[in-house]
């Protein structure tokens, strides 16, 4: 039996997850410059800022999850070729700098958390995240950013083997190739997470 979206988003229990919403990444100085392309096509990051302002405005919780790097690669992964990539790419992720910073569409408020990480492709893993939800009390995770192929996935089994609900906005999150993204909805978040849209968050918010 479905969920009622009203019941499972309920701000009381509830935060928005952001992942890699940041200058580096979907910014207008991406290193991945076809993922910001992709997130531009389907107007990802403005449908993740009317998410984030309509949670503030609610009351739920905001988090932003970021990568960053070591300017001497310290703790940073080798072993795949996403992290070599991440090492020779022309914008790098460092610690502090603008690249890291949430992009200005979304921002990032005093209420808002961030959680960052050197190391692994989800924010679960080896960061405080889950403890930091577990203490605000959050049942419920709205996953938005990036990307479908690697991190969202990542990030939703994560937060799913962790206990959690977890809500995906389809046009508040992005990928590429897009019939791709198509096959990850119906094939792989559908079966472990509610897949909706974010009007209809908003909605079940008002």
């Amino acid at each position: 039996m479905a969920l009622d979206l009203s019941e499972l988003v309920a701000v009381s229990h509830t935060a928005i997850v952001t992942q890699e919403c940041q200058e580096g990444v979907i910014g207008a100085r991406s290193s991945l410059p076809d993922l910001a392309a992709a997130g531009e096509a389907v107007g990802m990051v403005g449908n993740v800022a009317r998410l984030v302002a309509a949670a503030r405005s609610a009351g739920a919780l905001v988090v932003h999850c970021i990568a960053e790097r070591r300017t001497d690669g310290r703790g940073a992964n080798r072993n795949a070729r996403i992290f070599r990539y991440a090492e020779k790419a022309p914008v790098q992720l460092l610690v502090g700098s603008e690249a890291t910073r949430v992009v200005p569409e979304i921002g990032c408020e005093a209420t808002d958390l961030v959680v960052s990480r050197l190391h692994g492709l989800s924010p679960f893993h080896g960061t405080e995240l889950d403890w930091i939800l577990r203490n605000e009390g959050i049942r419920t995770l709205i996953a938005v950013g990036v990307s479908v192929n690697v991190a969202i996935i990542n990030l939703s089994f994560d937060a799913v083997n962790s206990g959690y609900q977890v809500v995906v906005p389809r046009d508040a999150v992005a990928g590429y190739p897009a019939d791709y993204v198509e096959q990850v909805f119906t094939h792989t978040l559908g079966a472990v997470c509610t897949l909706t849209t974010s009007n209809a968050v908003i909605e079940a918010w008002n």
